[in-house]
Protein backbone atom coordinates (compact mmCIF):
# COMPACT_ATOMS: atom_id res chain seq x y z
CA UNK A 1 0.00 0.00 0.00
CA UNK A 2 2.77 2.24 0.68
CA UNK A 3 4.51 1.65 -2.58
CA UNK A 4 1.00 2.50 -4.12
CA UNK A 5 0.66 5.64 -2.43
CA UNK A 6 4.17 6.70 -3.24
CA UNK A 7 4.00 6.06 -6.75
CA UNK A 8 1.23 8.57 -6.52
CA UNK A 9 2.71 10.84 -5.15
CA UNK A 10 5.18 10.54 -7.60
CA UNK A 11 2.83 11.33 -10.76
CA UNK A 12 1.51 14.17 -9.09
CA UNK A 13 4.58 16.14 -8.48
CA UNK A 14 6.37 14.90 -11.78
CA UNK A 15 2.90 16.93 -13.15
CA UNK A 16 2.34 20.04 -10.23
CA UNK A 17 5.42 22.12 -8.76
CA UNK A 18 2.95 23.45 -6.66
CA UNK A 19 3.53 21.88 -3.04
CA UNK A 20 0.11 23.09 -0.35
CA UNK A 21 -0.28 22.12 2.89
CA UNK A 22 -3.94 22.50 2.83
CA UNK A 23 -5.79 20.16 0.70
CA UNK A 24 -10.35 20.71 0.43
CA UNK A 25 -12.86 18.54 -0.52
CA UNK A 26 -15.74 19.86 -2.10
CA UNK A 27 -18.74 17.89 -1.86
CA UNK A 28 -22.35 17.54 -3.72
CA UNK A 29 -23.28 20.83 -5.11
CA UNK A 30 -19.97 22.62 -3.63
CA UNK A 31 -17.91 21.84 -6.91
CA UNK A 32 -18.12 25.24 -8.11
CA UNK A 33 -16.51 26.84 -4.99
CA UNK A 34 -13.84 25.74 -7.17
CA UNK A 35 -13.82 29.32 -9.33
CA UNK A 36 -12.74 30.73 -6.19
CA UNK A 37 -9.00 28.92 -6.80
CA UNK A 38 -6.26 30.18 -9.14
CA UNK A 39 -6.30 27.10 -10.42
CA UNK A 40 -2.18 26.20 -11.61
CA UNK A 41 -3.29 22.56 -12.45
CA UNK A 42 -5.92 20.22 -13.38
CA UNK A 43 -5.75 16.52 -13.09
CA UNK A 44 -8.85 14.43 -14.14
CA UNK A 45 -9.26 11.27 -11.33
CA UNK A 46 -8.80 9.20 -14.23
CA UNK A 47 -5.46 9.79 -14.86
CA UNK A 48 -3.70 9.60 -11.22
CA UNK A 49 -2.66 5.56 -10.81
CA UNK A 50 -4.90 4.18 -8.12
CA UNK A 51 -7.58 6.85 -7.96
CA UNK A 52 -11.11 5.91 -8.79
CA UNK A 53 -13.84 8.22 -10.70
CA UNK A 54 -16.94 9.70 -8.81
CA UNK A 55 -19.94 8.13 -10.57
CA UNK A 56 -22.02 10.89 -8.75
CA UNK A 57 -23.75 13.72 -11.22
CA UNK A 58 -22.25 17.39 -9.27
CA UNK A 59 -18.62 15.70 -8.51
CA UNK A 60 -16.44 16.92 -11.80
CA UNK A 61 -13.99 14.42 -10.34
CA UNK A 62 -10.79 16.64 -10.59
CA UNK A 63 -7.82 17.36 -8.52
CA UNK A 64 -6.97 20.73 -8.74
CA UNK A 65 -4.05 22.75 -7.67
CA UNK A 66 -3.90 26.30 -7.10
CA UNK A 67 -4.20 29.34 -4.80
CA UNK A 68 -6.56 30.55 -2.66
CA UNK A 69 -6.20 33.65 -1.09
CA UNK A 70 -2.64 33.67 -2.12
CA UNK A 71 -1.98 30.14 -0.76
CA UNK A 72 -1.91 26.95 -2.19
CA UNK A 73 -3.99 24.69 -1.73
CA UNK A 74 -5.12 20.92 -3.22
CA UNK A 75 -8.82 20.46 -4.09
CA UNK A 76 -10.95 17.54 -4.88
CA UNK A 77 -13.28 18.48 -7.40
CA UNK A 78 -16.02 16.01 -6.47
CA UNK A 79 -15.55 12.97 -4.03
CA UNK A 80 -15.98 8.70 -3.96
CA UNK A 81 -18.46 7.46 -2.12
CA UNK A 82 -19.19 3.98 -0.47
CA UNK A 83 -22.53 3.55 -2.06
CA UNK A 84 -21.04 3.64 -5.47
CA UNK A 85 -19.16 0.51 -4.54
CA UNK A 86 -15.79 1.84 -3.94
CA UNK A 87 -14.39 -0.07 -1.11
CA UNK A 88 -12.98 1.91 1.89
CA UNK A 89 -9.42 1.86 0.90
CA UNK A 90 -10.27 3.29 -2.28
CA UNK A 91 -12.62 5.88 -0.62
CA UNK A 92 -10.04 7.26 1.38
CA UNK A 93 -6.96 6.44 -0.79
CA UNK A 94 -6.42 10.03 -1.93
CA UNK A 95 -6.65 10.95 1.87
CA UNK A 96 -3.89 9.01 2.28
CA UNK A 97 -1.97 10.61 -0.70
CA UNK A 98 -2.80 13.74 0.56
CA UNK A 99 -0.45 13.30 3.47
CA UNK A 100 2.42 11.43 2.19
CA UNK A 101 2.29 14.40 -0.72
CA UNK A 102 2.70 16.93 2.43
CA UNK A 103 -1.16 18.01 3.01
CA UNK A 104 -1.37 19.06 7.11
CA UNK A 105 -5.25 20.58 7.02
CA UNK A 106 -8.01 18.73 5.61
CA UNK A 107 -11.00 21.29 5.01
CA UNK A 108 -14.19 18.51 4.19
CA UNK A 109 -17.69 19.90 2.46
CA UNK A 110 -20.62 18.02 2.25
CA UNK A 111 -24.19 18.74 1.41
CA UNK A 112 -26.77 16.79 4.14
CA UNK A 113 -29.99 16.26 5.43
CA UNK A 114 -30.91 18.63 8.48
CA UNK A 115 -31.70 16.36 11.71
CA UNK A 116 -32.29 19.23 13.83
CA UNK A 117 -35.77 20.58 13.81
CA UNK A 118 -34.33 24.06 14.04
CA UNK A 119 -32.52 23.41 10.71
CA UNK A 120 -33.54 25.36 7.57
CA UNK A 121 -32.68 24.36 3.93
CA UNK A 122 -29.22 26.71 3.39
CA UNK A 123 -27.74 27.01 6.74
CA UNK A 124 -24.08 26.16 7.18
CA UNK A 125 -23.26 23.88 10.11
CA UNK A 126 -19.95 23.55 11.16
CA UNK A 127 -19.37 20.14 12.35
CA UNK A 128 -18.20 19.58 15.62
CA UNK A 129 -17.94 15.72 15.77
CA UNK A 130 -19.65 12.63 14.17
CA UNK A 131 -21.06 9.41 14.74
CA UNK A 132 -19.85 7.07 12.21
CA UNK A 133 -22.39 4.58 11.13
CA UNK A 134 -21.00 3.04 7.89
CA UNK A 135 -21.06 -0.86 7.57
CA UNK A 136 -17.30 -1.08 7.15
CA UNK A 137 -14.58 0.93 9.15
CA UNK A 138 -11.47 2.48 6.80
CA UNK A 139 -8.77 1.11 9.59
CA UNK A 140 -10.05 -2.05 9.33
CA UNK A 141 -7.16 -4.70 8.28
CA UNK A 142 -3.38 -4.19 8.45
CA UNK A 143 -2.44 -0.98 9.71
CA UNK A 144 0.13 0.87 8.16
CA UNK A 145 2.40 1.54 11.03
CA UNK A 146 4.35 4.06 8.71
CA UNK A 147 1.50 6.48 8.67
CA UNK A 148 -0.36 6.36 12.01
CA UNK A 149 -1.20 4.30 15.40
CA UNK A 150 -3.34 0.94 15.64
CA UNK A 151 -5.99 2.03 17.51
CA UNK A 152 -6.60 5.96 16.86
CA UNK A 153 -7.82 8.65 19.37
CA UNK A 154 -10.68 10.50 17.87
CA UNK A 155 -11.63 12.65 20.71
CA UNK A 156 -10.83 15.76 18.56
CA UNK A 157 -11.56 14.91 15.22
CA UNK A 158 -12.46 17.94 14.13
CA UNK A 159 -10.26 20.71 15.48
CA UNK A 160 -11.76 22.77 18.16
CA UNK A 161 -9.52 25.80 17.16
CA UNK A 162 -10.33 25.65 13.67
CA UNK A 163 -13.78 25.69 15.26
CA UNK A 164 -13.77 28.67 17.36
CA UNK A 165 -11.90 30.14 13.85
CA UNK A 166 -14.75 29.70 12.07
CA UNK A 167 -17.15 31.13 14.26
CA UNK A 168 -15.46 33.97 14.62
CA UNK A 169 -14.97 34.44 11.20
CA UNK A 170 -19.22 34.01 10.49
CA UNK A 171 -19.91 36.20 13.41
CA UNK A 172 -17.54 38.73 11.73
CA UNK A 173 -19.51 38.63 8.47
CA UNK A 174 -22.92 38.36 10.72
CA UNK A 175 -23.88 34.77 8.92
CA UNK A 176 -25.90 32.70 11.00
CA UNK A 177 -24.59 28.77 11.47
CA UNK A 178 -25.39 25.91 13.34
CA UNK A 179 -22.77 23.74 14.82
CA UNK A 180 -23.59 20.48 15.64
CA UNK A 181 -22.83 16.62 15.01
CA UNK A 182 -22.88 14.87 11.74
CA UNK A 183 -24.07 11.22 11.37
CA UNK A 184 -22.67 9.54 8.40
CA UNK A 185 -24.14 6.59 6.44
CA UNK A 186 -23.79 4.51 3.77
CA UNK A 187 -26.56 5.72 1.30
CA UNK A 188 -27.78 6.22 -1.03
CA UNK A 189 -31.18 5.94 0.26
CA UNK A 190 -32.70 8.83 2.21
CA UNK A 191 -34.02 8.34 5.69
CA UNK A 192 -37.47 6.89 6.66
CA UNK A 193 -38.91 8.62 9.63
CA UNK A 194 -38.28 5.92 11.87
CA UNK A 195 -34.32 6.40 11.00
CA UNK A 196 -34.84 10.16 11.39
CA UNK A 197 -36.14 9.56 14.59
CA UNK A 198 -32.93 7.02 15.88
CA UNK A 199 -30.61 9.26 14.34
CA UNK A 200 -31.75 12.20 16.70
CA UNK A 201 -32.39 10.15 19.49
CA UNK A 202 -28.59 9.51 19.30
CA UNK A 203 -27.53 12.98 18.95
CA UNK A 204 -27.34 13.87 15.43
CA UNK A 205 -27.85 17.26 14.36
CA UNK A 206 -27.14 16.11 10.25
CA UNK A 207 -27.09 13.00 8.10
CA UNK A 208 -25.10 12.44 4.94
CA UNK A 209 -23.27 9.98 2.91
CA UNK A 210 -19.58 10.79 3.15
CA UNK A 211 -17.13 12.93 5.38
CA UNK A 212 -16.50 10.42 8.20
CA UNK A 213 -14.12 8.08 6.34
CA UNK A 214 -11.95 10.75 4.56
CA UNK A 215 -11.29 12.38 8.39
CA UNK A 216 -10.73 9.36 10.59
CA UNK A 217 -8.08 8.41 7.77
CA UNK A 218 -7.00 11.95 8.26
CA UNK A 219 -6.96 12.08 11.81
CA UNK A 220 -5.14 8.83 11.28
CA UNK A 221 -1.70 10.13 8.96
CA UNK A 222 -1.88 13.09 11.80
CA UNK A 223 -3.63 15.47 9.94
CA UNK A 224 -6.10 18.76 11.54
CA UNK A 225 -9.70 18.26 9.65
CA UNK A 226 -12.37 21.06 9.51
CA UNK A 227 -16.00 20.34 8.34
CA UNK A 228 -18.93 22.16 7.32
CA UNK A 229 -22.08 20.68 6.29
CA UNK A 230 -24.92 22.66 4.05
CA UNK A 231 -28.50 21.71 5.09
CA UNK A 232 -29.62 20.74 2.19
CA UNK A 233 -33.20 19.37 3.32
CA UNK A 234 -34.63 19.12 6.87
CA UNK A 235 -35.80 15.54 7.67
CA UNK A 236 -38.38 14.89 9.95
CA UNK A 237 -40.35 11.55 10.44
CA UNK A 238 -43.49 12.82 8.88
CA UNK A 239 -43.68 11.55 5.35
CA UNK A 240 -43.41 14.82 3.05
CA UNK A 241 -42.97 15.48 -0.82
CA UNK A 242 -40.42 12.82 -1.98
CA UNK A 243 -36.66 14.50 -1.93
CA UNK A 244 -34.54 14.17 -5.00
CA UNK A 245 -30.69 14.56 -5.64
CA UNK A 246 -31.71 18.13 -7.89
CA UNK A 247 -33.36 19.73 -4.69
CA UNK A 248 -30.15 18.59 -2.79
CA UNK A 249 -28.15 20.54 -5.38
CA UNK A 250 -30.02 23.45 -5.52
CA UNK A 251 -30.58 23.89 -1.75
CA UNK A 252 -27.04 23.75 -1.35
CA UNK A 253 -25.96 26.47 -3.75
CA UNK A 254 -28.24 28.97 -1.42
CA UNK A 255 -25.01 28.76 0.83
CA UNK A 256 -22.08 28.60 -2.02
CA UNK A 257 -21.43 32.88 -1.48
CA UNK A 258 -20.62 32.16 2.33
CA UNK A 259 -19.22 29.18 2.19
CA UNK A 260 -16.80 30.06 -0.18
CA UNK A 261 -15.81 33.69 1.82
CA UNK A 262 -15.39 31.30 4.79
CA UNK A 263 -12.83 28.40 3.42
CA UNK A 264 -11.31 31.58 1.69
CA UNK A 265 -10.85 33.36 4.93
CA UNK A 266 -10.05 30.00 7.14
CA UNK A 267 -7.39 29.34 4.32
CA UNK A 268 -6.10 32.61 4.65
CA UNK A 269 -5.43 32.43 8.44
CA UNK A 270 -3.92 29.14 8.86
CA UNK A 271 -0.55 29.18 9.75
CA UNK A 272 2.21 27.28 7.99
CA UNK A 273 3.83 24.67 10.13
Amino acid sequence: MLTKIDNTCDYLRSKVSLRPQIAIILGTGLGPLASDLDVTASVPYSDIPGFRSSTVDGHEGKLLFGCLEGVPVMAMQGRLHFYEGYSMEEITFPVRVMSRFGIRLLMVSNASGGLNPEYEPGDIMLISDHINLFPEHPLRGKNLDEMGPRFLDMGNAYDGDLIEKAESILKGLDVKYRKGVYVGTQGPTYETPAEYRHFRNIGGDAVGMSTVPEVIVARHCGMLCFGVSVISNVVSDVVANALSHEEVRKNTEKSQKNLSTLFRNMVKEYPSK
